[in-house]
């Protein structure tokens, strides 16, 4: 009978060459997955985890269960992942040296710094208020993962300060964990409440992290 090519009866059937073709393209793994995870970012930080089923996320998904289990082996896996996301984009999002708008004097770096996060708590708003909100309760892994998280933004803060003398001792840890506590808490409220303007709120935590800084500093100094 021959091949058929193009668009011609085959056996008296009409057949489109471009109906032969899958109806899906193939995504590579790793495109494929990342575009779950940016769903599971979505979808875990407008809804409960008891309240969002593997059915509802594959349907949001447009694959089957079967393909998602294949990714990730159970939803609390799924869950697990677009925690580690949150926090993945949360590292990169604020790492202003690695973008190439690092800080030259401080306070300006600071504000650099600073001006980065509000940045991405803006536009990530529901990611960042799932990252330190969202949950299965009281749950150890994820707050190791949220933990990860904050021990790397300290360790950077203690790669900016070495040029001052400041080296990483149990009080110099301490004073820099309560200030990444208060930029959460407050960056939380910020986000949810609006009550200040972006410019007059960011010169606030500019304002905060000076006496911080000021303190770790003049410490290392006597």
């Amino acid at each position: 009978m021959g091949n058929c090519i193009g668009k011609r009866k085959c056996s008296g059937v009409l057949y489109s060459a471009s109906l032969m073709l899958p109806a899906r393209t193939r995504l590579q793994v790793g495109i494929r997955r990342q575009q779950l995870l940016e769903l599971g970012l979505e979808l875990f930080a407008t809804h409960t985890y008891d309240g969002l089923s593997v059915d509802e996320i594959a349907r949001r998904a447009g694959i089957s269960k079967g393909l998602l289990y294949h990714y990730f082996p159970s939803k609390r896996a799924f869950y697990i992942a677009a925690v580690t996301a949150a926090a993945d984009q949360l590292l990169e999002e604020t790492d202003i040296d690695k973008h190439g708008t690092g800080a030259e004097p401080d306070p300006e770096g600071v504000r650099e710094v600073l001006r980065a996060v509000l940045n991405y708590v803006s536009r990530r708003r529901a990611e960042y208020v799932f990252l330190l909100r969202g949950g299965v309760g009281s749950d150890p892994e994820v707050a190791e993962i949220l933990e990860g998280a904050r021990q790397a933004l300290i360790q950077r803060m203690f790669t900016r300060l070495a040029r001052f003398g400041v080296v990483d001792d149990p009080p110099t840890r301490l004073r820099l964990r309560g200030w990444i506590g208060f930029l959460e808490g407050a960056t939380l409220d910020w986000v949810q409440t609006q009550e200040l303007d972006p410019d007059d709120f960011l010169e606030l935590l500019v304002q905060m992290a000076g006496h911080v800084l000021a303190s770790v500093i003049h410490t290392r100094a006597r």
